[in-house]
């Protein structure tokens, strides 16, 4: 059983981490990190220390509903969650990861008009 980094936990909601296989437990955010715990399998747990997130990303559909979340650390990749109210579990987050390190990630129509921009940037504007 895994022993938690947290001395005091500030928020407990339950969650789907996106690691793989989608697995579904609880998100704990204290003190010291974000930690996940599998509800089926005690030995399948995630935990972040705070001080090795790089930064936070959000998936937001129509500038109002946050679908996922994924923290991005300075070592160990990226992991994705979602919780039953993102929105509130990224306000928790926010009293240990500052604003700036929270982003919103592109959605498919950003990914589009860049693309779009980039075409149309490489036929108007080259160099004879």
């Amino acid at each position: 059983m895994a022993k938690s980094q947290n001395t005091k936990v500030d928020f407990t909601i339950k969650a789907t981490s996106y690691l793989g296989i989608n697995s579904y437990g609880d998100v704990m955010i204290g003190d010291n990190a974000f930690e996940y715990y599998n509800e089926k399998n005690v030995e399948d747990y995630i935990q972040i220390p705070w001080e090795q997130v790089d930064y936070i990303s959000a998936s937001v559909l129509f500038k109002r509903k946050i679908v996922r979340f994924a923290i991005f650390t300075k070592s160990a990749g990226h992991f994705s969650f979602s919780t039953r109210d993102n929105k509130k579990t990224l306000q928790m987050i926010r009293k240990y990861i500052p604003l700036e390190k929270m982003h919103t990630s592109p959605n498919l129509f950003d990914i589009i008009k860049n693309g779009l921009k980039a075409i149309y940037k490489r036929i108007f504007n080259t160099k004879k």
